[in-house]
């Protein structure tokens, strides 16, 4: 086969050598617009794992490779002045230039003609005159622009500004993070050791900070001057260095996503940054160049066309990729977003940074670094208030909210049962609630239990209007406080323009096949074709309602619960008023947020007033109407939040969607959370994190890196009451409580739990 490649960096370089390993009869040739010994980056980082699939593929430059790694296992993060040490990371290093004169050396020795200084500008000749074409041509790659129309890139520039320089300052001792507040923002530099002599030192800052420097108008020296100003103390005396002296300016640049739908066309196949983009601060990149570069050259031989050798190429490889710039998605976005944490102690600011990706979890620290995450969780406890500040995780942490104290940190979320009779809960809702509150959470909800008999959503829904309600709730609150140590929140609402449809498990969301009752909402805004239009609000219905809620929540009370939740979420009445999808209102309750919000505050304000002081209050949002600038936005949610803690509100609930049929939610575990995480730590306010999240390490990372405050589950409790306790028992604590009766069972499974462990431990 006659290959071309158009790009003679690690992608292209491995590539050929991959092909020629497997096939010596193949004419390759490497095609490279720059000199061999330019190059523009510094360090390269990579993992023991893609060193293994490198020696299996090629042990000689493997080996090659190795002899000139520098080896780190400790990640340091200096913040505030605290420099954090933390282990067990395992990455490697090597100069890019040195990598890419290896990369020739084995490439010449195999018989791979290599032509540098050669621009093409056009890779259609190429295309013409060789059996298959290779472009690696980075990030700026123009063959993807010649043939824009098949690949179709989704290019995604994003809003930091950093530099690449090297220094001659010793960091071989950890990848270091530091970051330094100047005068005009935040700056920080991601740090490693490449060689004997050299390190890589990026410097980042968000773009407010950028332009206040004035780096845009500086040269690439006085740039260097400032950043060596800012990071004095961390440079021991050297300077910082750049190898961009061919680019006019300072060099800054912002970062491009890059994700191809296509990656091969007609002969031609995409590879490296031309087809997808890593972002540096997970160090990535060159790792999926050199991996695809294995896995195109082992298909080109296993399929019998080129055209299967490339289906297979995509998607073998694209799940990998796609799976990588989620990580990498997830760390340049917690870095574009790092002054919100900032504020953090350093202890939680480093657990913070080392979880940023999602690619470490809390049990994966614990096996990287027992030590430093027992120093982690026992600070978690002292902070909130633990009687013993024994090392549990952060899930076990007590929480307390006025008079309220909750043992843990777990929430059993509220979930329709669709159960109730005439809106009066009934035996279901008395084993349903009751077991799970034996089951170890330290607080439980009950379903959105409805203001009204046209407030329910369907005729299965629970309600606080009747006496016979009362003595039904009273009854299943007095058994949780009298057998067992958890807490229960009543949930209350009214459905709008979302009632009177079928139960759950028929049709959801569908108008009542008959019996419909008549619904009210902030507008004429039907929640689909199918559904009625609701009577929009007057005064006298805004008032009826107020009072329906007032007395509801007064019942809550006289039948013993601790704590209160009003739902202004997911496209129900008071959701209604807050989304501009379904607010189409001109007068003082339309509009603004501020006159979104006025009418949901009037109630809160009402219910505030008779729900006795010690006792808290929380307020359920969709922080995401998921419809773009049509609708709430995470940002717009933070300004509720805003109006929601300055009313009072103790705790939010941070959910998302379900306002609008025409929302397109972006779905995957704990998708949520961020949105919790933001409220969170731009506004102070305490949050409850909720969506997707169903393994204990989901629960303690978002805890202990500061996301919520308290964690909701809702499946896993459907699938398991006692969710709590047995994950307690899989984390080795015994620190929780359970039932008297059923303290053999809790006994069979520590012995269990300990069994698995010690096997494990012997294989």
């Amino acid at each position: 086969m006659k290959v071309a490649i158009l790009g003679g960096g690690p992608a292209g370089l491995y590539f050929a050598i991959s092909m020629k390993l497997r096939d010596a009869a193949h004419d390759i040739t490497v095609f490279e617009r720059n000199k061999p010994d330019d190059t523009f980056g510094w360090g390269v980082v990579l993992s023991d794992e893609t060193l293994d699939n490198l020696a299996e593929n090629d042990p000689v430059s493997a080996e090659r490779i190795r002899e000139h790694f520098a080896y780190w296992d400790d990640i340091a993060v200096v913040h505030k002045g605290v420099r954090t040490l933390s282990t067990g990371h395992g990455f490697c290093g090597i100069g890019r230039m040195r990598l890419l004169i290896l990369l020739q050396e084995r490439a010449r020795e195999l018989g791979i003609r290599l032509e540098f200084e050669t621009e093409i500008d056009d890779p259609r000749p190429f295309m013409a005159e060789y059996d298959m074409v290779l472009a690696s041509d980075g990030l700026n790659s123009r063959t993807r622009t010649t043939f824009a129309d098949v690949f179709k890139p989704d290019i995604d520039v994003r809003k930091c500004k950093f530099v690449w320089l090297g220094t001659h300052q010793k960091f071989d001792d950890a990848f270091t993070f530091i970051f330094e507040k100047t005068e005009h923002g935040w700056v920080w530099a991601h740090a490693y050791q490449f060689d004997d002599e050299t390190a890589t030192f990026i410097v980042e800052c968000g773009p407010e900070t950028w332009e206040k420097f004035g780096f845009g108008e500086m040269s690439q020296q006085d740039s260097i001057a400032v950043c060596e100003r800012i990071f004095k103390d961390h440079l021991g005396g050297h300077k910082l260095m750049t190898n961009a002296n061919h680019i006019r300016g300072s060099a800054w640049i912002n970062f491009p996503r890059v994700l191809c739908e296509r990656w091969s066309h007609e002969n031609i196949a995409l590879m490296g940054d031309a087809a997808a983009s890593a972002h540096f601060s997970i160090g990535s990149g060159t790792k999926l160049a050199l991996e695809s570069a294995i896995a195109l050259a082992e298909y080109l031989h296993t399929e019998p066309t080129l055209k299967e050798a490339f289906d297979k190429y995509e998607d073998a490889r694209r799940l990998e990729v796609l799976r990588l710039q989620s990580a990498a998605r997830n760390s340049l976005e917690w870095f574009e977003e790092v002054e919100r944490y900032l504020d953090l102690d350093p202890v939680q600011f480093n657990y913070s940074l080392l979880t940023r990706s999602q690619r470490i979890s809390h049990e994966n620290l614990r096996l990287r670094d027992p030590e430093w995450l027992a120093d982690a969780e026992t600070w978690f406890q002292q902070q909130a208030g633990a009687e013993d500040n024994a090392a549990r995780a952060p899930m076990f942490a007590p929480y307390k909210l006025r008079g309220l104290t909750l043992k843990n940190r777990v929430v059993v979320s509220p979930m329709a049962q669709y159960k109730a009779v005439d809106g009066c809960p009934t035996d279901w809702h008395m084993v349903h609630y009751c077991e799970r509150a034996k089951g170890g959470a330290g607080l439980v909800y009950i379903e959105m239990t409805c203001v009204s008999p046209e407030g329910r959503i369907t005729p299965g829904c629970p309600g606080f209007y009747k006496p016979e309600h009362e003595a039904a709730w009273t009854r299943i609150v007095d058994f949780v406080h009298r057998e067992t140590d958890a807490r229960i929140c009543a949930q209350i609402g009214h459905s709008g323009p979302k009632g009177s449809t079928q139960l759950g498990w028929e049709e959801m969301d569908a108008p009542l096949k008959d019996g419909n009752w008549p619904l009210m909402a902030a507008s004429e805004v039907a929640w689909s074709d199918a559904n009625q239009t609701p009577k929009a609000m007057d005064r006298d219905d805004m008032d009826a309602v107020r009072d329906q809620f007032v007395a509801a929540a007064g019942m809550a009370e006289r039948c013993g619960f601790d704590m209160l939740e009003l739902h202004f979420a997911h496209g129900y009445l008071l959701s209604s008023f807050i989304s501009p999808m379904t607010n189409k209102r001109t007068d003082d309750y339309g509009g603004s947020l501020e006159n979104r919000m006025r009418y949901p505050l009037e109630i809160f304000a009402a219910v505030r007033a008779v729900w006795p002081e010690d006792k808290p209050i929380s307020v359920r949002i969709s922080a995401n109407d998921w419809v773009g600038d049509a609708g709430v936005t995470p940002a717009e949610a933070v300004e509720i939040a805003r109006m929601l803690q300055e009313a009072g509100v103790d705790i939010c609930d941070v959910s998302a969607g379900q306002t609008s049929k025409q929302a397109r939610p972006v779905y995957g575990r704990m998708f949520q959370t961020p949105f919790s995480d933001r409220i969170r730590n731009e506004t102070g306010m305490a949050t409850m994190a909720v969506g997707n999240i169903y393994e204990p390490d989901h629960v303690n990372s978002i805890l202990m890196a500061g996301r919520a405050d308290l964690v909701c589950l809702a499946r896993p409790h459907l699938a398991d009451p006692y969710w709590t306790l047995r994950a307690a028992a899989t984390l080795g604590d015994r620190g929780v409580t359970w039932p008297d009766p059923y303290l053999p069972g809790r006994d069979q499974l520590y012995r269990l739990a300990e069994r698995a462990e010690q096997m494990t431990g012997k294989v």
